[in-house]
């Protein structure tokens, strides 16, 4: 079934706003084309999710059956400064409007951007002149996206497909698409959301510089490096975002050429997905290598930072050990090692991480679960026959290995939308999840338990199932998913479980405020969200 694009171009008859008489401030009059309409929703859903959850207020409304609206298909909030917002729909928000001289007005980006500035100096006190400027590049990035998926040819393979949808990309952050405000031409090249494919640069790294742990020796079937040398490859855009001029000129790195093959960025841009190596001693294998970048994405600038890899071998023999134990399919994509150059360790720092195939049951298809709930051209949500059947397939192959990690073994999964891969037989039933990156693991011998249920909960079922469960719901109207999830959750004898069955509230991690706040980009702070268990 072909995809439905989320956010068409408005129609040339649609009909204006209930005030024509707009204050032009806060209208966006101008005529839009296709791509700067499409980029404007696109980068506005996100940030709207970010502001209803975080600091604004939902109204009732007489008559409106779910509490929060106007009866007319609009949902109503008050913001800090008293100010009322609308808009239309609840997982994807859109049309923002706000009350004036007693009509709406919409409100277009660029104001958009404005208006969460200023309510977020009401709510904190505190002002943030930088973040206004990453909601106004992460839109831009989005026109540029657009325009570069108009030209590109998207992969036959579903699952790389799957990784390189994400024009949304993260739905409850301010700028999930900002590429550290540097120019288009600078970064285009590495987007997944474009299909981007490129070769790796080779360098020759001198022997006694290089650092490393675990094994690396994937890394060795990349190319040959000359005696005195161990090879070292590099994301181009690593090489052009980093100072390593005197390194080249005395000669602790040398230039190699490229890859006689092409890596896949992936949904997290600094993982590249190799289908294939070409050595004659490792034919038909696949692998993904992480790089540093730094450039801010999201929360954080995307580096391998030295504490991370120096705890990464703890972090992930202590997963690798947890599915080794568990029973059924579910797997691991363990990190196996990194290297690195002792002048230049978090710039040059190389990840291995293990390919698809050797964990793969025969004959299934993995998913990106963040490409579901985004859409992609072969989601299999988009062509269930039996979606309740589908959903209790895909609650059965996420959620035991979640569970089962922490309960036995003290290993908290990072198990949100973009770490988790669910595998789908020919007919696009959920046969197998695996999950991925021991950087974002947390072990109960390290942090408080309490604390890592809390982390759990948020990645697995607000970041992860709730998402899910909405797409699907969104697709088969009258579907309730939660129900199913309370019978999954319920068959695990954990002592967290009844408290999470009957909490009123789940944690919502609020990366709106913590980027307005200059939080640290690893920190999470958590608000109340209302719990759609509970009332199952």
């Amino acid at each position: 079934m072909e995809r439905v694009d989320p956010y068409p171009p408005p129609a040339a008859d649609a009909p204006a706003s209930d005030a024509d008489d707009a204050k032009p401030a806060l209208i966006d009059a101008a005529p839009r084309d296709d791509v700067e309409a499409r980029a404007d929703a696109y980068a506005a859903a996100p940030l709207l999710n970010c502001l209803l959850r975080e600091v604004a207020e939902p109204l009732p409304h007489p008559g409106d059956g779910d509490g929060a609206g106007d009866g007319a298909g609009h949902r109503v909030y008050r913001l800090p400064g008293g100010r009322l917002l609308r808009v239309r729909g609840e997982r994807r928000p859109a049309e923002p409007e706000v009350r004036w001289d007693g009509g709406w007005r919409r409100v277009g980006h660029p104001e958009l951007v404005k208006l969460v500035a200023e309510e977020l100096v009401r709510h904190t006190g505190l002002s943030n002149p930088d973040l206004p400027a990453e909601m106004i590049d992460s839109r831009d990035a989005v026109a540029a996206l657009l325009t570069a998926r108009a030209r590109a040819t998207p992969p036959e393979d579903p699952y790389l497909r799957s990784e390189q949808s994400l024009l949304t990309g993260h739905p409850h952050h301010p700028a999930p698409k900002a590429r550290g405000g540097g120019p288009v031409a600078g970064w285009l090249s590495y987007a997944p959301e474009a299909h981007a494919r490129f070769p790796l640069v080779l360098l020759g790294l001198r022997e006694d510089t290089v650092v490393e742990e675990g094994d690396t020796s994937a890394l060795d079937t990349l190319g040959e490096a000359p005696p005195g040398y161990r090879l070292l490859p590099a994301h181009p855009w690593q090489l052009d975002l980093a100072d390593l001029d005197r390194a080249f000129a005395d000669g602790r790195l040398i230039r190699l050429g490229t890859t006689g093959f092409e890596a896949w960025p992936t949904a997290a841009i600094r993982t590249l997905y190799v289908p294939e190596y070409a050595r004659e001693s490792a034919p038909g294998r696949d692998l993904f290598l992480k790089f540093s970048l730094d450039v801010r994405i999201t929360n954080d600038i995307r580096r391998l930072w030295r504490h991370d890899l120096l705890k990464l071998r703890r972090t992930d023999m202590a997963a690798r050990a947890a599915f080794a134990a568990i029973d059924g399919p579910a797997a691991w994509l363990g990190d196996t090692g990194y290297r690195t150059a002792d002048f230049a360790f978090e710039e040059l720092a190389v990840l291995v991480r293990d390919g698809l195939r050797a964990h793969l049951r025969p004959g299934a298809t993995p998913l990106l679960a963040a490409g579901l709930v985004e859409g992609f051209d072969g989601n299999p949500l988009d062509g269930a026959k039996d979606p309740a059947a589908w959903w209790e397939a895909y609650l059965a192959q996420v959620v035991p290995p979640a569970l089962a990690a922490f309960a036995d073994h003290g290993v908290v999964l990072e198990a949100h939308l973009q770490n988790t891969l669910v595998a789908v037989d020919a007919d696009g039933t959920p046969v197998q999840a695996l999950f991925r990156d021991a950087e974002g693991v947390k072990l109960l011998t390290e942090v408080d338990r309490a604390a890592g249920w809390e982390r759990l909960v948020y990645c697995l079922v607000v970041n992860h199932l709730a998402e899910v469960a909405a797409a699907l719901a969104e697709r088969r109207p009258g579907l309730d998913p939660w129900p199913a999830v309370r019978r999954e959750l319920s068959r695990h004898d954990l002592p967290e479980i009844a408290a999470l069955l009957t909490a009123p509230t789940l944690p919502g991690k609020t990366n709106l405020l913590l980027r307005w706040t200059g939080a640290d980009g690893a920190d999470a702070r958590y608000l109340p969200l209302p719990n759609p268990l509970a009332g199952t």
